[in-house]
């Protein structure tokens, strides 16, 4: 959702693009050439099929063009200076030109070129967030789903950003527009796959990288209103079968908040069965960037 690749206010400060891998330039993606990878589908390739959201029928690209058009009219309507408080010190201002970084940088990645950089502004934030927005679903839009990109697990399908694009928008949104007064609503299903994505991506990265350890905890999430289960496996456990144990069940996008550091894990919401002392282990490592 720093706030990615998303999300939490350690990353580092707005500005920046979000968790390049390292040894990227400050404006560039790793590995990057100025050409588009060479076998990438355009409009005259045909129109590949939809990549769609896991349980639905939506494609991915289409919850992504609401999310940002959401994002984009909240922008309009507030205040530049109102404070972020769970982003640290940041302001409305921050998010919205972190947001607008990360969709530039990420079209970059995706079709494995130099970006050119945005530069440190000041900016027209809605001017900025709806060019970076629109060039990001162009992007997508135009290359083939399964075309090579430069993705956070290294080379990939463009696919990857399919899917991580739509869940930092939706982290940020709910940051916009929270710090607004306003609720945010989006389909339990693609909350899920918020979660699902830390789970099976972000955290095991977080591992590969070494940013954080093996957890000597199991935590298993619920997501009530989604009928989906997860595990965080006690993998640095010397036991695994014995090692301290949590069940956390509440509303998919409580437990999407919960792992993105935006709601407590006292939070009445969940329902946590269990050793509350595993929840909080887990919640201490650095479980996403």
């Amino acid at each position: 959702m720093r706030a990615h690749p998303g999300t939490s206010p350690a990353d580092p400060p707005p500005g920046r693009p979000l968790d390049r891998p390292p040894g990227a330039p400050a404006d560039g993606p790793a590995g990057a050439t100025p050409d588009a990878a060479a076998g990438t589908g355009g409009p005259d390739a045909g129109t590949p099929p939809a990549v769609l959201v896991p349980g639905t029928a939506q494609p991915y690209l289409d919850v992504l063009a609401a999310l940002q058009d959401a994002f984009l009219a909240g922008v309009r309507g507030a205040d530049p200076l109102l404070p972020v408080p769970w982003c640290g010190r940041w302001k409305v201002r921050d998010l919205v030109v972190h947001l607008a970084r990360i969709h530039h940088w990420a079209a970059g990645q995706a079709s494995r070129r130099r970006e050119v950089p945005l530069g440190r502004g000041p900016f027209d934030l809605p001017e900025l967030y709806g060019t970076c927005a629109a060039e990001l679903m162009t992007t997508l839009r135009t290359l083939a789903p399964d075309a090579t990109s430069s993705t956070l697990l290294g080379p990939g399908p463009v696919a990857f950003w399919h899917r991580r694009q739509v869940h930092e928008t939706l982290v940020h949104l709910w940051d916009l527009r929270t710090a607004t007064g306003s609720p945010t609503h989006a389909d339990p299903t693609v909350w899920a796959d918020t979660v699902d994505e830390v789970v099976t991506v972000m955290q095991p990265r977080q591992v590969a990288l070494g940013r954080t350890a093996p957890l000597p905890v199991r935590v298993d999430l619920h997501a009530v209103d989604a009928d989906r289960s997860w595990t965080f496996a006690a993998t640095g456990a010397e036991d695994p079968a014995a090692a301290p144990r949590v069940e956390v069940r509440a509303p998919a996008d409580a437990l999407a908040l919960l792992l993105w550091r935006r709601l407590p894990a006292d939070a009445p919401v969940l329902a946590v069965d269990g050793e509350a002392a595993a929840l909080e282990a887990l919640l201490t490592s650095r479980l996403v960037p």
